[in-house]
């Protein structure tokens, strides 16, 4: 239906092109017959050239329509995939331009000669180059009418808010929450969705379309362990957003086709002003050196393991010896290695030692004990029950 109308309107139009060409060429057509044309001879010239231009148009209506629909569809699909930010960007950039462009008009017309054209040259120059511009500098822009924003909230509550009310907007602006950027070590990882689940975590998680990618590839891989740690990467991020609902956003913007995926990280959490999660080494190195804040998940598990000083004594169980000759290794529940001085001869068993040094390495914290010395023979079976052991 939409198409009839249309071929209607585009036949209507060609009559009036028609009507309009035929009044143009008037004069040239009775030179050309060498008479002027009577009152009969004019509106059979007219309804002529109407009915003539009309029916070309109606022909071709249904090309013109196919054609027109299809850029329409285009420009659509892309302006859907754009982020919103980088639309109303855009669209600011352009008005500027035209503005600026318009002002420039009435000065550029006045030149001699190619003064009609320059105002319609320089309104598409200016146009494109504000569109352009302002796509490209969108987080600046967002952080600059952010910034004017805040201040003038905090000018607006120094005059007339209360003690109380300045002291409560600082804690909710406290609160509020970077940013934190996801990369593909943290997400395979898993354990971020479980500091999420325990509310430890807050602000937007940022998952970037070049690690989702990357993901992508992983679980595609034709190898098994790759596939399955891919897998385990989108099962992750969906029982964050599903499961758990935090808020999690995905980022369209492709940050340079010739920068590998841990420095977008880093120019994303510059332009955004977020923080990097990760557990991988380097990376954490290369943004700190950079000054962009990270949150390690390994510093994390690290940090929250228990605290056992110098003098503490503990029930360990060896299995296996150390590197050095007679020591022996334990492990707490939360992984921690304790180095046991002279627990090779008590591998398998269950013994009191007591701690003499604390160790804390990039790869986490090492323990050094010794079994006590005042009870030397003294140690546990499996069930946790004392035993007499020949030393």
């Amino acid at each position: 239906m939409l198409r009839k109308i249309a071929r209607v309107v585009i036949a209507v139009t060609g009559v009036g092109l028609g009507l309009a060409a035929g009044y143009g060429l008037r004069q040239p057509v009775q030179r050309l017959l060498g008479t002027s044309l009577g009152l009969w001879q004019t509106l059979l010239y007219f309804a002529g050239m109407g009915i003539l231009v009309g029916l070309v148009a109606y022909v071709v209506a249904p090309a013109i329509i196919t054609a027109v629909w299809s850029v329409t569809n285009w420009f659509e699909a892309r302006l859907q995939r754009a982020p919103v930010q980088d639309v109303l960007a855009g669209a600011f950039g352009l008005i500027v331009g035209l503005i600026i462009a318009s002002l420039l008009g009435s000065n550029l017309s006045r030149i001699p000669y190619v003064g009609s054209y320059l105002p319609v040259v320089t309104a598409v120059i200016l146009g494109y180059l504000g569109l352009s511009v302002a796509v490209k500098k969108r987080e600046e822009l967002v952080a600059l009418f952010a910034f004017g924003r805040s201040g003038t909230r905090d000018r607006s509550g120094a005059a007339d808010r209360s003690g109380h009310d300045r002291a409560e907007l600082a804690r909710t602006e406290a609160t509020a929450g970077r940013p934190k950027i996801l990369d593909t070590s943290v997400i395979i990882d898993g354990r971020i969705a479980d500091i999420c689940e325990t509310g430890f975590i807050e602000g937007p998680l940022v998952v970037p379309a070049f690690v989702l990618e990357e993901l992508r590839r992983i679980a595609d891989s034709s190898d098994t362990l790759k596939r399955n740690r891919g897998r385990r990467g989108l099962d992750v991020l969906n029982r964050i957003q599903k499961q758990l609902s935090f808020p999690v956003e995905v980022y369209e913007r492709d940050l340079g086709a010739g920068l590998d995926v841990d420095a977008k990280l880093v120019k994303l959490a510059q332009l955004t002003g977020g923080c990097i999660v990760t557990n991988d080494y380097n990376l954490n190195k290369v943004a700190d050196l950079q000054g962009v804040k990270v949150l390690n998940i390994n510093e994390l598990a690290n940090a929250v393991k228990p605290v056992v000083l110098p003098g503490e004594e503990m029930i360990v169980h060896v299995i296996k010896d150390g590197k050095e000759s007679g020591q022996g290794v334990a492990y707490l529940d939360d992984g921690t290695m304790i180095v046991v001085d002279g627990g090779k001869r008590h591998i398998g068993e269950t013994i009191d030692v007591m701690v003499t040094s604390v160790l804390q390495t990039a790869a986490g914290r090492m323990i050094f004990a010794r079994p006590k010395t005042a009870e030397a023979g003294r140690s546990f079976d499996s069930k946790g029950l004392e035993r007499t052991s020949a030393f």
